[in-house]
């Protein structure tokens, strides 16, 4: 999930991924290095492709006759970089707007002729990004936020091959952003490139409906919204069978999906797992530090809801005038309420989004269930996953350099608001650990502990069903930049396992440790929806999960695996509900 920062105490959660509106910088460093590589991958890979005529030796390839691919929808033209295949804004569904509005996505009608998919398509309307002003923020994490529209039902492609011989494995894109915010371009890590070439894996990304747009329930005010409280996971639902119905052009191999995101993309992840309507759609799964047991329940999504109506001022009767107010008017409405219900709305305790989050997909018995409960998990039983975390998940001091000066006192202040009279026992324990470490340092870990706990939890319940095998990772791998006060932060790991290090040199520094690591990384993630077992030459044997074990890959300057490396500190923290 996604944080946010009210006040400027030192210590406290800041919104990474809502960092300052910057025009879209994509931090392209070392292109041409990698030409070389694209080249050599091209005679590796199994495949039909496409000649690129006299323009062969060039970085970057956009014609007439390059890329062109067959949709259900009709042609789309991308075009060729360092031996990618790039096609961006590929629509999958119909505009939900007007009379689409909080409805199910509608089937896309198809175009004539070539339709040019060179760049981004429109985002999800969505409220301005918080700590904008953050001018740390901003420099570590720049962000696209492109141009919104209801119109964003688009996805985005990067592969190595076109033609339906090659057979690649397919792996799907799920943003961050909690349920509200973000798109498939807004962070610069996103870009599928890097990770395509490397793992000779197929990319997508892809744009669905967000906050109050797509998941406000109104179901018990007029049936024909019954689906609205979910509309926005339906959106990626019709994404996955876009993916199915036409990936074989773009070289990619539908029985080989595999569904990854990060912080509310993660959810998304988990979300997925438990709708019927999204069984066989994909065939693995990754879920990046947004760990959650349960989705909203029915009573708190129609609060929302209402209190929603309440600041549009609209009633049963007046109910239809939703279908065709300018959009703005909803998002800003439902911004209002989420601010006035939640206040600082990131929790450390992500099992439940009631507590933890504003819009978020509802539990409403049919489409989607809790993804961890008993009947959730057994609908994706099958579906091998791998879950983790970053160590620094909730407290980094990005904006804020004095709060590296914790005292003990401010420390022993901050424990105490997490968990009561215990203080002085979780922070023994976790100083046990690491002895030298700074207050600052420990109030970090403990603070971050209860989100790895339930990524812990998430792969206890799966291991149990023991339908197909987890495995947990823990990235705590410490960033140079800032002085190092960014520390493992809540999407650190993004430039790494897409494999771009440098392209993201703000976060990494763009050394050797950091690109070392990113090969790794991004082999590991490869690897995974190559076969659904993330064990590679390039690292050390990583078990599969079991619960008297709670064996964790360390993705850090040197990886391992271990078993319950946090094992007294868990223990010392409340358990994941």
């Amino acid at each position: 999930m996604k944080r946010e920062q009210h006040r400027p105490a030192a210590g406290l959660p800041i919104d990474i991924e809502n960092g300052a509106p910057i025009s879209r910088r994509t931090c392209l460093v070392g292109a041409a290095a990698l030409v070389g590589v694209g080249t050599a991958l091209g005679s590796s890979v199994a495949g039909t492709r496409e000649s690129l005529g006299s323009n062969s030796n060039s970085v970057l390839v956009a014609s007439r006759d390059n890329a062109v691919v067959p949709t259900t929808g009709g042609q789309v033209r991308g075009y060729t970089r360092n031996g990618i295949y790039t096609f961006k804004g590929i629509p999958y569904a119909e505009s939900t707007a007007g009379a689409n509005r909080f409805m199910p996505p509608v089937k896309l009608k198809p175009w004539s002729g070539v339709r040019s998919c060179l760049a981004y398509g429109p985002v999800s309307p969505q409220p301005p990004r918080l700590d904008w002003q953050n001018d740390e923020a901003n420099f570590l994490v720049p962000q696209d936020d492109g141009i919104q529209d209801e119109d964003c039902l688009r996805v985005n492609v990067w592969t190595p091959v076109l033609g339906a011989n090659a057979k690649l494995p397919v792996m799907v894109w799920l943003h961050g952003g909690r349920y509200s915010t973000g798109s498939g371009q807004h962070l610069c890590a996103y870009d599928g490139e890097n990770l395509s070439r490397r793992g000779e894996v197929i990319v997508v990304s892809l744009n669905h409906r967000l906050g109050a747009l797509g998941f406000m329930d109104l179901s018990q005010w007029d049936e024909r919204y019954a689906t609205s409280g979910n509309v926005g996971m339906l959106d990626i639902v019709a994404a996955l069978e876009w993916v199915r119905d036409n990936i074989g052009s773009f070289g990619g191999d539908p029985a080989r999906v595999t569904i990854f995101g990060h912080s509310g993309g993660a959810g998304k992840v988990a979300a997925l797992m438990a709708m019927p309507g999204a069984r066989g759609l994909f065939h693995r799964a990754i879920a990046q530090s947004g760990p959650i047991l349960r989705v909203r329940e029915p009573q708190g999504a129609q609060r929302l809801a209402e209190e929603t109506l309440n600041e549009l001022e609209l009633d049963r009767a007046s109910l239809m005038e939703l279908q065709y107010m300018p959009y703005n008017h909803i998002v800003a409405a439902g911004s209002k309420v989420i601010s006035r219900y939640h206040g600082p709305i990131f929790s450390p305790d992500l099992s439940r989004l009631e507590d933890t989050v504003g819009w978020a997909p509802v539990n409403d018995g049919k489409r989607l269930l809790h993804p961890f409960d008993s009947e959730g998990l057994r609908i994706s039983a099958h579906v091998p996953m791998l879950v983790g975390t970053t160590l620094n998940e909730v407290a980094t001091n990005i904006g804020h350099p004095d709060g590296e000066a914790m005292t003990n006192a401010q420390l022993l202040a901050q424990v105490h608001e997490m968990v009561g009279q215990r203080v002085a026992e979780v922070v023994a324990v976790f100083r046990e650990r690491t002895p030298r470490a700074k207050p600052f340092d420990l109030w970090s870990r403990i603070a971050s502990a209860p989100v790895r706990g339930v990524a812990i939890e998430q792969c206890k319940r799966k291991a149990a069903l023991a339908g197909a095998p987890a495995w947990l990772y823990w990235f705590t791998w410490q960033t140079p930049v800032l002085d190092g006060r960014p520390h493992a932060f809540h999407g650190a790991e993004l430039p790494f396992m897409f494999n771009n290090a440098e392209r993201c040199e703000s976060i990494t520094g763009g050394g050797p440790d950091a690109i070392d690591l990113a090969h790794r990384m991004s082999d590991t993630w490869a690897q995974f929806a190559r076969t659904g077992d993330p064990n590679h030459s390039g690292l050390q044997k990583w078990p599969s999960f079991t619960p008297e074990r709670l064996q964790t890959m360390i993705f850090d300057s040197r990886s391992q695996a271990q078993e319950a490396p946090d094992g007294k500190e868990q223990a010392a923290m409340p358990p994941a509900r």
